[in-house]
């Protein structure tokens, strides 16, 4: 490439780097070029004697193919000192960049010998540095404090997804397998969009809905959120965020007699459960909106928005009314009768 470049020595890869979307939008100039991390990488120069580290980002520099001429070297770590200091050697005219985001010389992460070696390197890139900029004021402050002078700039994030503020939040608390319907998550999924947040509290197995094509396409829908099987303490949290549960179940005749003990545990938080029309489901009315078309699921769904701030202290109050010694009355009764009833 002909003609004069700016170099930005990336971290990490794009994809991860923390301020990849300011790096992105620099590289939709054509003569803004991204270095990616190289095969010795930063972390390693802050750990080998200095001459090893310079000899090292020599060796690097000398490898890069012609890019044309470099004006600026863009850095984001102090780390990347070395491999800067060769890049500038073989492009005198080149200007040095320095973004910095973070307090590189305080990380936890890091030993007290190699915290050293990271301020060090940071005084020296921030002292050589044509144009710095930082992300917060407090670096502002820190850099002016040493008589610099850099420049603010925020971070973009116009990539990060930004859905409808105030979405219809739904949660399935169970099993994620066999008795699933699938094609009804994908459905709703897809009608309501950016309307619908779906928290799928639970185990999912996988081999159980291999080759099934609906299945795989919930796992890439964004608005199913899958937080896996947690603890009742969490899970009950979750409902707590949501407006309704909902029974995801598959109609066939293996679930059909089924009562998910989830329609109990979202009634304890104020919440209706939306069900398909299985027969088991009409058990509890109190607490259940029967289903029976893709119109009546979506219908309930919308109903509910906003019920997370408004639970229904009514259906709370029934649900925390089924304790175990009312609900098991029958039980000791017949205990009773054998001679056996008895209370530790």
């Amino acid at each position: 490439m002909d003609g004069p470049v700016c170099l930005l020595l990336l971290p990490a890869p794009l994809e991860s780097f923390i301020l990849r979307e300011t790096a992105a939008d620099l590289l939709r100039a054509p003569r803004v070029l991204a270095l990616e991390p190289p095969r010795v990488p930063y972390g390693a120069f802050g750990r080998m004697p200095e001459p090893l580290a310079h000899a090292f980002a020599s060796a690097q520099a000398r490898r890069l193919k012609k890019i044309g001429d470099v004006r600026a070297v863009v850095v984001f770590h102090p780390l990347q000192a070395y491999l800067a200091e060769a890049l500038l050697a073989r492009w005198p005219r080149a200007e040095l960049w320095y973004s910095r985001w973070d307090r590189y010389e305080e990380a936890q992460d890091a030993t007290p010998r190699l915290r050293a070696r990271i301020a060090a390197l940071h005084e020296t890139v921030a002292e050589r540095s044509s144009y710095t900029w930082v992300v917060s004021e407090p670096l502002v402050e820190l850099e002016s404090a040493r008589g610099r002078a850099p420049h603010l700039v925020v971070p973009p994030h116009d990539t990060f997804p930004a859905p409808e503020p105030a979405p219809i939040v739904a949660v399935s608390l169970g099993r994620l397998g066999y008795r699933t319907d699938w094609r009804l998550l994908r459905e709703l999924a897809l009608r309501l969009g950016n309307d619908l947040v779906l928290l799928l509290v639970g185990e999912r197995f996988d081999t159980e809905g291999a080759g099934d094509p609906d299945f795989e396409a919930c796992t890439r829908l964004p608005n199913l959120v899958w937080l896996g099987r947690l603890p009742d303490e969490a899970a009950a949290r979750m409902i707590a965020v949501a407006d309704v549960g909902i029974v995801p179940f598959a109609r066939q005749p293996f679930n059909d007699a089924a009562l998910p003990q989830r329609i109990i545990k979202y009634a304890r938080l104020g919440r209706r459960t939306l069900a398909p029309d299985l027969t088991g489901m009409r058990t509890l009315p109190e607490a259940v909106t029967v289903c029976a078309s893709l119109e009546d699921w979506e219908r309930g769904l919308r109903a509910a928005r906003g019920r997370r701030l408004e639970p229904d202290l009514a259906l709370r109050e029934w649900a925390l009314a089924q304790t175990a010694e009312r609900q098991n009355a029958a039980l000791w009764e017949r205990l009773e009768r054998l001679g056996v009833a008895e209370f530790a």
